[in-house]
């Protein structure tokens, strides 16, 4: 695919020719209310389409210095992948209610076990909606007959604490933070422990990557809105963090729409960052 976004009227007709094999993941979310998702995507879904839950199928276990959504174990990740009937030439396609948010946090997952055949839906669960796409209710049972999907080389690069932690001494990578301006500053922390942000670091709030109609920009829009901010520093030369690895994600999925490919995830983010009382935490704009 040219793009890694799909348009709700795209998916209806990719799926109605049927020549191409396609699952539809569910990832609405609310990190205050952690069974919300699920319950929306019972009052309505993309017909087809299974629920993947953030904290339970999208993240690992937590260790308490390992941030608030770790990585899961890739293996158990595409284990329950294929007991969702994915395949190696699975087309994946995810959305959400939330601006694409989690959807990005699969869509990143899927790259990041070697598939690369995944796209997420530009709108999301509205843009079904407003294309007067129908909704069905309830849950869509797991398929009878498990897929075969495989994990292959990583298709994504991700950084660690240890190598930003080095890179503060000796900087050549550009850390860019996607939450939102206030939290960047420290202030109005309401999820993690400690207020701030990794020394040195830009400030790109993922909403930014939208529209007012919740629609991403156009491309050069994006191309020109992060090449401010990055300032001269190729994407590759990028990491992009933000509260707890998800919502970078979505920074991530907006410079793959732009052509800016090559930046790096640091998925512990900062609720891993603050953990450690030892690293560095700078305030302020």
């Amino acid at each position: 695919m040219p793009t890694p976004l799909i348009t709700a009227s795209e998916l209806d007709q990719l799926r109605a020719a049927g020549k191409q094999h396609v699952v539809v993941f569910d990832c609405s979310f609310d990190l205050t209310n952690p069974a919300a998702g699920r319950d929306g995507y019972q009052q309505g879904h993309i017909p087809g389409a299974h629920y993947l839950h953030l904290d339970n199928e999208l993240s690992g276990p937590k260790t308490g210095t390992n941030g608030r959504h770790p990585l899961p174990d890739p293996e158990l990740f595409a284990a329950r992948l294929r007991a969702l009937g994915v395949n190696d030439d699975t087309l994946v396609v995810a959305y959400d209610a939330q601006g694409s948010m989690y959807a990005a946090r699969l869509w990143w997952m899927m790259r990041w076990t070697g598939h690369a055949a995944v796209a997420v839906i530009d709108g999301g669960r509205n843009a079904w909606v407003a294309a007067g796409l129908p909704l069905e209710h309830g849950a869509t049972p797991d398929p009878e007959t498990a897929g075969n999907l495989t994990r292959r080389p990583s298709l994504v690069k991700t950084v660690d604490a240890n190598a930003l932690l080095a890179n503060l001494s000796q900087p050549s990578m550009l850390v860019v933070d996607a939450r939102a301006a206030d939290r960047f500053r420290g202030e109005n922390e309401t999820l993690d422990p400690v207020g701030g942000h990794i020394p040195g670091a830009a400030n790109r709030f993922f909403k930014d990557n939208l529209a007012a109609d919740g629609y991403f920009k156009p491309a050069d829009q994006l191309r020109a809105d992060f090449s401010q901010v990055f300032a001269g520093k190729a994407p590759g030369q990028t990491v992009m963090q933000c509260g707890s690895g998800v919502t970078a994600c979505h920074n991530l999925l907006a410079l793959e729409v732009a052509g800016l490919t090559g930046a790096a995830l640091y998925p512990g983010s900062w609720s891993e960052w603050c953990a450690d009382p030892k690293r560095p935490v700078a305030t302020g704009a």
